[in-house]
């Protein structure tokens, strides 16, 4: 049967709530000779003001309650989400604690619309989202899913001339380089990139590779660091490597510590591959080497990724069938082959990163490795990954394979 005792005024209960709490205070304080009956009677005409004025008090705060609420969750969330790109019309000489979306705020309601719609969009990408229906595990998610024996062996057998040799636990010396940079003197700190950092870390050395860190360091630093880890002499007996650079970046390439409009600090791309070339890096030649970058490619207009310009190389070779031949058994091969890159975002474009979770892109290939890895090549990962923020409407970042010279298909067969 229902209730059918009228319900008590919400106001009128908050009145009373107030009107007892301050009854107990001044009993309290006449109790302990705080306050004398003249001093309390000069204070009644102000206690009743206090109470009559908790009806406007709760009245207000009934109605501002939802507008109250959206600027709490807008103010939680945009706080952490930013931007690995440096603005352009930012004051390189300052030294700017915090870049984001919402770095220019307006007062214009669709604006602030948006970039509600941005942070509750970046929030659930950045979570872990659910597993594929065809691939669900019951382990928890932040585990690796571990390929079989005998799955390897058959692929191995049943597909030797289509994937890259992969070499047992035994004996193998898989190396992987991160080179994270936090800390800028001009530009914003990259917040929450210790979060890629150790993830991605955790994710390499479960898939086998000792794992060298260096953080914070100029572009002619990663440079140095670049060409003493390719002359590392494990890359002989291992079957692969692995580069992975976060950092603040331009579309000419990946900002170092020190970069400034006036005065840039880049790494860029072209450096990379040639230092990992089978000219320089004769140890990894044949063998699969993986490039991954998070960070921003700039907002500039009229530069694109173009095919090689054609202009004089460094190692020249004659035409003559005999130019390949030679006492010392020389061979021709290709100068820039088995490479992959992976980037969080497209040219031009921004890619996300939260000061909690940390960037978007990492996250998801984290999650996408330790599901699919045991069983999928690189590449159909790397496209999994991109198809998590194909329906991402608002940030529109969208990651690229891209300067692909693989011949075959590398799985890291978690496990063997």
């Amino acid at each position: 049967m229902a209730d059918k005792r009228p319900k008590e005024d919400p106001i009128n209960k908050v009145k009373s709530i107030a009107r007892n709490l301050l009854d107990n205070i001044f009993d309290d304080l006449m109790e302990k000779n705080v306050l004398n009956g003249a001093e309390l009677q000069r204070l009644g005409d102000g206690v009743n003001l206090l109470v009559e004025g908790t009806e406007n008090l709760a009245e207000t705060l009934a109605k501002k309650s939802e507008m109250a609420s959206k600027i709490l969750m807008k103010r939680l969330f945009k706080q952490h989400l930013s931007l690995d790109s440096h603005s352009e019309s930012e004051n390189d000489e300052s030294n700017s604690n915090e870049l984001s979306s919402s770095s220019t705020e307006s007062e214009d309601e669709s604006e602030e619309n948006r970039d509600e719609a941005k942070a509750g969009s970046a929030m659930a990408l950045a979570l872990p989202p659910s597993a594929p229906q065809e691939i669900q595990a019951s382990e928890p998610n932040h585990e690796l899913k571990l390929c079989s024996h005998d799955y390897f062996h058959r692929m191995r057998t049943t597909k030797a001339d289509e994937i890259y040799p992969v070499m047992e636990q035994e004996g193998r010396t898989r190396l992987a380089l991160i080179i994270c940079n936090k800390k800028f003197t001009y530009l914003s700190h990259r917040d929450g990139s210790e979060v890629d950092l150790k993830g991605m870390k955790d994710l390499l050395e479960n898939l086998g590779y000792s794992v060298v860190v260096k953080e914070d360091i100029t572009a002619l630093e990663m440079e140095a660091v670049l060409w003493e880890f390719a002359a590392r002499p494990e890359h002989r007996s291992s079957d692969s490597t692995i580069l992975v650079f976060m950092s603040h970046g331009t579309l000419e390439g990946i900002c170092g510590t020190l970069h400034q409009k006036q005065k840039p600090d880049i790494l860029h791309d072209d450096t990379i591959f040639q230092i990992f070339n089978n000219c320089n890096c004769p140890n990894l030649r044949d063998k699969p080497k993986v490039i991954i970058v998070q960070a921003c490619r700039g907002k500039g207009n009229g530069a694109t990724w173009v095919a090689d310009s054609g202009g004089a190389s460094a190692y020249r070779y004659d035409h003559t069938p005999q130019s390949y031949f030679s006492s010392d058994a020389v061979i021709k091969t290709h100068v820039e082959k088995d490479f992959i890159a992976f980037k969080s975002s497209t040219p031009h474009n921004i890619s996300w990163r939260m000061d909690t979770y940390g960037s978007l892109f990492i996250s998801q290939l984290i999650y996408h490795f330790k599901k699919y890895s045991w069983c999928y090549h690189l590449e159909e990962i790397f496209r999994k990954v991109q198809h998590s923020f194909e329906n991402i409407e608002v940030l529109a970042q969208m990651p690229t394979i891209e300067r692909v010279s693989m011949t075959r298909y590398f799985y890291l067969f978690p496990g063997i």
